[in-house]
C-alpha cells in the first residue's frame, strides 16, 4: 500500500509519547534485572522469585499506560489511518540510534493494535517486518557497551588457563567473596582441558564470556564459549552460595561447569522460568546465544531472556513464514483427546495449538475463566524444567484450505464460540479465525511413547531401556513439580510429553493446584466387609483432598510399569511424602531442582539443598 502524505501536526508528538512509553518500560525492565545481582549477593531467594514472576506483567502494564495517555491527549482511536502511517514514519526516525529498536517496534505494534481494531493487524501502520537492523549494533557508536569480554590465556605459562578463569569470575564484581576462588578456577580449567581433549591450543585460543550474569532462582550463570581454531565449545558456569545457616559471610563457589549445546539446551529449556539479565542491547545477546545454541530460534531466546512479547512477535513471523513455505494441513493432534482442550497441529511445524472447549463432561467442574487462570499461574510460576511454556494468542487467522475437514468439524462442534470463518478482505481467501488459542512446543505424548516400548516387547533391550527411562523421568517430573509447590492434579500418562532430549514435561494445566492448598490424606479403613467389596467410595472427600495411595490403579495397571515405578518412585504413593513436602514448603523452603546433570557438578556436598537454585536433574534415577 502506498502511504499518502498528510499534514498531521499531532503525529510528531504521538511518536514521541510512544517512544517515551517504550523507554520507560525498558528502563523498569532493566532495573529489575540489575537488582537481581543484589538479590543474589544478599541471598534474597524469595525476592528473586517474586521478581521473576512480577516482571512478566511489566510489558502489558506499560502498553496500557501508553494507550491511556494517547487516548487522553489525542483521542487516538479517532485518528485516520493516514495519521498512523505518518506516526510510524516519524517513530522509525527515533529508532535509528536506539539500542533496542526491535523491542520498540513490537511495543509500537502492541499500543496501536490495542487502540484500534484487530482487523488492521496487517496494515501499513504497524511493523509487519522489522525496519531497523540489529546487526552489528556494537559498532554503531562508542556508547554501546560490549556484549562479551575476551580472555587470552597465556600458552607459555602452565597456569595461564586458571588465571584467565579467575579473572573472568572476578570481572563480574560480585560483592560477596568466593570461598576459594583459586580452587574453583583450577576445577573449571581442568574441566575445560577435558572438553578440549587432545586438541592442540591454537594461536587464536580465547575464552569469550557474556558481560552480564544470568540469574534465576538461587543461581547465577556465566555464559560463554571456548574458541580454538575452527572449533567453538559453548560453556556455562553455575555459581551458588554455600549453605551456612546463620553465617551471612559464607562464600560463593562454582557448583558446575556445563559444556556443549545439549547442556545449554537443558538450561535454556522452554519448560524453565525466564532469566534475569541486564542487557543494553538484547539483540547482541541473542546473536551470541545463537552461536552457542543454533537449534534455538531467536523467538525462544528472547523468551528465555524474559522478553516474552518480542519472542511472541518473532514466533508469529516464523509461523507465517512456515505457512507460506509449506503445504500440509492442520489436523487433530495424535493421542487421547482431552476433555477441556481441543488440540491440533501442523505435522511440519514443531508446535501444537490448543483451544478451550465451550463445554465439558460432567466430571470436569471447571469454567473457561478458571482454565485461563491456571495457564496464567503456570506462566508466572517457576516451571523447574517440567511445565511447558505457552504462547497465548487472540484472533489468529488461518487459511481455511489448510485445515482437514474433521478438524474444522470438531472446532465447530466443541468450540463454536471460538471459531469464525469469513472472507475478511473480499478476495476469495477464506480464513478460519480462532478467537483464543494457546501454542506450545510439540512433544511425544508419554502414553504413546510407552506404548511404542510395549509394542517392541521385552526381548528388545532398547525398548526396555526406553520404558525404564520414561517411567523414571515421569516420577522425577512429578517430584520436581512438587518441589516448586505444584500438584499436577491429573497425573495420567497422557498429560505428559517426552522432549527430543528425553525429558518428561507436563502440559495439561486445568487441574493443577498449589501443594500448600491440598489436603493429603490416607484412605480410611473400610467400616465393614460391604465397604471393602464395594466399588463406591465409603468416606467423605473434601474439595482439595488428595489420596496418594489411590494413584496406583490408574497408573500401574501393567506389571512391567509397576515394577519399574515401585523401584524408583514408590514414595509417590505414600501420603507421608506429600505431607512432608507440603510442610517444607509451608516453612518457606525453596527445594532445589538443578537444571544440569550431576556429572557436571564439582561435588559440592555443602550446597544449599533447601532452596530453588535449580537442583537435582536425576532425582530418583
Amino acid at each position: 500500500m502506498q502511504i499518502e502524505r498528510v499534514d498531521a501536526p499531532q503525529a510528531p508528538e504521538i511518536a514521541r509519547v510512544m517512544i517515551e512509553g517504550f523507554n520507560r518500560h525498558y528502563a523498569l525492565f532493566r532495573n529489575e534485572s540489575q537488582r537481581a545481582k543484589y538479590r543474589f549477593e544478599t541471598r534474597d531467594w524469595h525476592g528473586q522469585r517474586r521478581a521473576q514472576r512480577d516482571r512478566i506483567e511489566f510489558y502489558d502494564l506499560r502498553v496500557h499506560e501508553c494507550s491511556l495517555r494517547l487516548e487522553r491527549e489525542f483521542k487516538a482511536h479517532t485518528l485516520p489511518m493516514q495519521v498512523w502511517q505518518q506516526v510510524k514514519l516519524l517513530y522509525i526516525g527515533l529508532l535509528v540510534e536506539h539500542h533496542q529498536p526491535e523491542l520498540a517496534e513490537t511495543f509500537f505494534n502492541s499500543v496501536t493494535t490495542r487502540i484500534l481494531n484487530h482487523e488492521y493487524f496487517q496494515n501499513d501502520f504497524i511493523f509487519v517486518r522489522p525496519v531497523i537492523s540489529t546487526e552489528y549494533m556494537e559498532i554503531g557508536g562508542s556508547n554501546v557497551p560490549l556484549t562479551f569480554r575476551a580472555y587470552y590465556p597465556s600458552l607459555e605459562r602452565q597456569q595461564g588457563l586458571e588465571q584467565s578463569v579467575q579473572a573472568l569470575l572476578e570481572a563480574f564484581g560480585l560483592s560477596c567473596p568466593f570461598e576459594d576462588l583459586p580452587r574453583d578456577a583450577l576445577r573449571v580449567a581442568d574441566a575445560m582441558r577435558s572438553e578440549l581433549g587432545g586438541d592442540k591450543l591454537r594461536a587464536n585460543f580465547q575464552i569469550q564470556v557474556l558481560a552480564s550474569l544470568f540469574f534465576r532462582n538461587k543461581a547465577a550463570y556465566v555464559v560463554g564459549k571456548l574458541c580454538n581454531g575452527f572449533r567453538d565449545i559453548p560453556f556455562v558456569l553455575a555459581l551458588l552460595h554455600r549453605k551456612s545457616g546463620a553465617d551471612e559471610k559464607a562464600g560463593l563457589y562454582v557448583d558446575a561447569a556445563l559444556f556443549g549445546e545439549e547442556d545449554l539446551l537443558l538450561l535454556f529449556s522452554f519448560a524453565r522460568a525466564y532469566f534475569l539479565v541486564d542487557m543494553e542491547t538484547p539483540s547482541t545477546y541473542v546473536h551470541f546465544l545463537r552461536s552457542l545454541m543454533p537449534r534455538k530460534t531467536r523467538a525462544e531466546l528472547y523468551n528465555a531472556l524474559g522478553l516474552a512479547k518480542q519472542g511472541k512477535n518473532l514466533f508469529y513471523r516464523d509461523f507465517l513464514y512456515h505457512l507460506r513455505h509449506s503445504s500440509d494441513k492442520f489436523r487433530i493432534a495424535p493421542g487421547i483427546k482431552g476433555m477441556v482442550m481441543l488440540v491440533f497441529d501442523l505435522p511440519s511445524f514443531p508446535y501444537v495449538f490448543k483451544v478451550i472447549k465451550d463445554f465439558y463432561p460432567p466430571q470436569k467442574e471447571t469454567t473457561r475463566e478458571l482454565i485461563e487462570e491456571k495457564y496464567q499461574l503456570v506462566k508466572r510460576h517457576d516451571r523447574v524444567g517440567r511445565m511447558a511454556d505457552t504462547q497465548e494468542f487472540s484472533l489468529v487467522a488461518f487459511p481455511l484450505a489448510r485445515f482437514e475437514d474433521d478438524l474444522v468439524q470438531e472446532l465447530r462442534q466443541f468450540a463454536p464460540s471460538q471459531v469464525e470463518i469469513s472472507d475478511r478482505d473480499g478476495d476469495g481467501q477464506v480464513e478460519l479465525i480462532l478467537k483464543h488459542v494457546y501454542i506450545e512446543r510439540r512433544m511425544i505424548p508419554l502414553n504413546l511413547y510407552l506404548q511404542e516400548a510395549f509394542d517392541a516387547g521385552d526381548a528388545d533391550p532398547v525398548a526396555r531401556q526406553q520404558m525404564e527411562r520414561a517411567i523414571v523421568e515421569y516420577g522425577n517430573a512429578i517430584k520436581e513439580m512438587v518441589a516448586a509447590n505444584i500438584f499436577p492434579g491429573d497425573m495420567l500418562w497422557k498429560n505428559f510429553g517426552v522432549t527430543r532430549q528425553g525429558k518428561v514435561v507436563f502440559y495439561d494445566y486445568d487441574e493443577i493446584e498449589y501443594i500448600t492448598d491440598c489436603n493429603f490424606r490416607k484412605v480410611p479403613p473400610p467400616r465393614c466387609e460391604e465397604d471393602e467389596m464395594s466399588g463406591e467410595v465409603w468416606y467423605a472427600v473434601g474439595k482439595n483432598d488428595v489420596f496418594p495411595e489411590t494413584f496406583a490403579p490408574f497408573l500401574l495397571g501393567s506389571p512391567r510399569v509397576r515394577e519399574i515405578f515401585m523401584r524408583y518412585h514408590a514414595d509417590l504413593l505414600d501420603t507421608g511424602f506429600w505431607q512432608a513436602n507440603k510442610e517444607r514448603i509451608g516453612r518457606g523452603e525453596l527445594i532445589d531442582v538443578f537444571p544440569y546433570a550431576p556429572r557436571r557438578r564439582f561435588g559440592a556436598a555443602g550446597a544449599d539443598s533447601a532452596s530453588g537454585c535449580e537442583a537435582g536433574e536425576n532425582r530418583g534415577g
